[in-house]
């Protein structure tokens, strides 16, 4: 069976949203398609003397807010239609978030767990060779995505700084400290996650110390989440799970154990104790809380019925298929949509941005604070939308941010 198709997802979500506004015709039209969009192909020198040839995109969906802002992920099986989905979703979180930021994505089709450093800092560099002058801090500003870590960002933002001319730490954000790096970056994701569902927990008098947490996905943001589940709330996550297999463990899993057996196997699915369980297996437990912090659509129209969690954390870009979100909506599964549930994210690039051009550091205190601020305002926002048309929390997102979007459009004079 073919996986469905995330750009035909997110123009779906999209339209549901343009009949709730009830939008002109023209305008719909306009945001169902990115701005620009651009096709690369990247020669790198491999270790073996060989030149091998790389597929990447860059698309900048929409920036009438401002600058597109967006990741850039390094993936086998990338394709022009996730990075084009990514991107919108991407316009979307930036809008919801009061950013004064558009919307982009990259993507190289690469495997970078079969590449050595120097093949990656090539391929690093040569993505930038083929499109800095249409990236900068007032144009479109990439940043991390999965399978890209700081160190390759600072790649390319010194490859940027060379052709450029100046040192220009705001061209890239996700950097490390040393190089123009902002406190908080590493986990952003995760905590504006949690700080999400500090407020959903509220709205449902849900206790989070008291709370069951499964996690599908244990990159970044599903490893962050597990310590911050249990150093925010208290709570207790019994179950986890990689590319490879879960485990689950009824009295809970250590993060920092965690965190070493998946060091030392490749995998979270070897720790001592606990069940081996698949990944489709986490999504169906019986738990408050399931963080989905993996790939696109693993929770679909098959086994939306069988999710058992009150609270479904999208820390993932776009996790739930349309039809899966019906079927939670009816099931009063509260999910708290990918697009406000991960915004975390790009809400402390924006910070690393205007600290890099006021060439001044907040500190983790300073960025926390403004960061809840952020997440807190616009979850309530949502919220509100939610009851206002009596539509589930991504099609009150959806409202909340195209409403904005649009409305720069029309006063800018493009529609």
């Amino acid at each position: 069976m073919s996986k469905p198709n995330p750009f035909e997802i997110a123009q779906k979500q999209l339209d549901d949203c343009a009949k709730i506004l009830n939008l002109d015709a023209g305008v719909h039209e306009f945001l169902r398609h990115p701005k620009i969009e651009y096709h690369l192909s990247i020669p790198v020198r491999m270790d073996d003397g060989s030149t091998k040839i790389f597929q990447g995109y860059r698309v900048q969906y929409n920036d009438a807010l401002g600058p597109c802002k967006g990741g850039i992920r390094y993936h086998p099986d990338e394709t022009i239609d996730t990075v084009r989905a990514l991107s919108a979703w991407m316009t979307w979180k930036t809008s919801l978030l009061g950013l004064p930021l558009g919307g982009g994505k990259g993507g190289v089709i690469c495997n970078p767990k079969e590449m050595s450093m120097g093949e990656l800092e090539r391929l690093c560099r040569g993505y930038i060779d083929k499109i800095w002058q249409n990236i900068g801090p007032d144009k479109d500003v990439p940043a991390p995505d999965v399978y890209t870590t700081p160190q390759m960002m600072a790649w390319m933002m010194d490859e940027y700084s060379k052709l450029t001319g100046s040192n220009n730490f705001g061209c890239i954000t996700g950097k490390p400290l040393c190089v123009g790096g902002s406190c908080g970056r590493s986990d952003a994701t995760a905590r504006g996650g949690m700080y999400a569902l500090r407020e959903a927990a509220r709205e449902l008098n849900i206790d989070l110390s008291k709370a069951t947490f499964a996690i599908q996905g244990y990159g970044n943001a599903g490893s962050f989440a597990h310590s911050l589940a249990k150093e925010l709330f208290g709570g207790k996550v019994v179950a986890i799970s990689d590319s490879k297999g879960g485990a689950f463990n009824a009295k809970g899993i250590d993060a920092d154990e965690a965190a070493r057996i998946k060091a030392e196997t490749s995998t979270v699915a070897n720790i001592p104790g606990a069940k081996k369980i698949s990944n489709e297996e986490l999504l169906e437990l019986d738990v408050d809380i399931l963080v989905a912090a993996a790939l696109e659509n693993v929770i679909t129209k098959d086994n939306a019925g069988r999710v058992k969690a009150k609270i479904i954390v999208e820390l993932a870009n776009g996790p739930t298929t349309p039809e899966a979100d019906e079927i939670l909506f009816q099931n009063k599964v509260h999910v708290i949509p990918d697009f406000l549930a991960n915004a975390g994210g790009v809400t402390v690039s924006y910070f690393e941005m205007v600290q890099n051009i006021m060439r001044y550091c907040w500190s983790f205190d300073e960025v926390y604070a403004k960061l809840d601020e952020r997440m807190t305002m616009a979850y309530q926002g949502v919220l509100a939308a939610s009851k206002k048309y009596n539509v589930n929390m991504r099609q009150a997102a959806y409202t909340v941010a195209v409403s904005r979007v649009v409305d720069a459009m029309k006063t800018r004079g493009w529609v």
